[in-house]
């Protein structure tokens, strides 16, 4: 694919700077990522739950009792998503996968990611302090963190380099435009600047020097809000980043993964449709108000009130999450579960589902598109033939 960009180089291997953001529950799995890697960059699968894609697993899942038993389904199921993924690539690209941190079994599904031969293991979520650890019987297989601003960079970097290992690249999250959780304390921190694309590049690459690293030796990647030619422009060319992650506009192409409604509830959702809202891991989220998100946004306060700790509130006894809101009782954060309400997006479900998404208008509108064409877009600025006139 011609472009003008250098190329996002990971682990020896020369890639198309252009990252498929992981999304979860089952938006990004085989079919999304490895249509990404097979154009030359980095398809991600996102590891969380992903039992949801196999019927046989969720049937399964049905005669299931126990956290152990859900875990072990849902590592098979990433497993066969990795190989799938790969086998798609034909050899090109990278394909990673997205763990988080936040997740009860964050640590199995790291060493399943490798086992199954994943090139890259994302993780964000949380400081990623002991990925090193988990990965150490895979060196060849390049860690990436995701950090949003350059204190926590900092902090990841000094405690990995105490343990002979540097990330193979990092992405740098912004939460006031990214989808998803979001890297901040609060809702209205996710407009701080400190995390301003410009400023935490600057801030890191001051960093690099600090610590006698040479500025070119871990990519940035910068995530959230990338949404034009334009901006993959000013980010690679002026501010000095590898490369771009991009989630919402290639979770509504013809590969992505979910149900043909969740791509057209993405896709035709308006600005004014898209709030921040605290989810049930303690973090800020970003996501459309469907019906569900309406109608629980009006009973939160109510909800919120009545929180309390019970393990019976879990409604699927999943246990998903290290701290949930809604089984851990925290009052001031989400009162939902979080799966339930993920797993009927993928679905289509659109009166029943959460729907995380971005900030941003996408590239191309309502229309769907392929990966190939959303990736020419970002590198060269040229839409498809059919909305050149629109």
């Amino acid at each position: 694919m011609s472009h003008s960009f250098s190329p996002l180089i990971i682990r020896g291997r020369q890639l198309l700077p252009i990252v498929q953001g992981g999304m979860g529950v089952g938006i990004s799995a085989k079919r999304l990522a490895g249509a990404v890697a097979r154009q030359g960059g980095v398809g991600t699968i996102a590891s969380v739950d992903l039992r949801h894609l196999h019927d046989d697993l969720l049937a399964d899942a049905a005669n299931l009792q126990g956290q152990e038993g859900i875990n072990r389904l849902n590592r098979i199921a990433l497993d066969r998503e990795v190989r799938a993924a790969l086998a798609a690539s034909d050899g090109h690209g990278l394909v990673a996968v997205n763990v988080m941190k936040a997740v009860d079994d964050h640590a199995a599904l790291v060493r399943q990611a490798c086992e199954s031969g994943a090139h890259a293991v994302v993780m964000g979520a949380g400081l990623p302090l002991d990925l090193p650890e988990m990965t150490a019987d895979h060196p060849d297989v390049a860690l990436i963190p995701i950090l949003s601003e350059a204190r926590g960079i900092g902090i990841v970097l000094k405690r990995w380099m105490k343990k002979g290992r540097l990330p193979d690249a990092i992405v740098i999250e912004h939460p006031n435009h990214a989808g998803g959780h979001l890297g901040a304390a609060s809702i209205a921190g996710v407009a701080d600047h400190k995390f301003d694309f410009q400023r935490v590049l600057q801030e890191t690459f001051e960093l690099f020097h600090s610590l006698g690293l040479a500025r070119e030796r871990i990519p940035l990647i910068v995530a959230g809000g990338v949404n034009s030619h334009q901006k993959v422009q000013t980010y690679l060319g002026e501010y000095g980043a590898s490369g771009v992650q991009i989630g919402t506009a290639f979770a509504v192409t013809e590969e992505g993964d979910a149900h043909i409604n969740f791509k057209r509830t993405l896709a035709g959702a308006k600005q004014e449709d898209i709030v921040e809202f605290m989810s049930v891991a303690g973090l800020p989220a970003r996501g459309i108000l469907t019906p569900f998100l309406k109608s629980y946004l009006k009973r939160e306060d109510k909800l919120q009130a009545n929180a309390k700790a019970d393990p019976a509130r879990c409604t699927q006894a999943l246990n998903c999450l290290s701290v949930c809101g809604l089984r851990d009782g925290l009052a001031k954060v989400g009162q939902f579960c979080i799966d339930l309400k993920l797993a009927a997006a993928f679905r289509g479900e659109v009166s029943k589902g959460l729907f995380f998404r971005g900030s941003e208008p996408l590239p191309f509108g309502d229309a769907i598109k392929s990966v190939q064409e959303t990736i020419h877009y970002f590198l060269s600025g040229e839409k498809p033939l059919d909305l050149t006139t629109t």
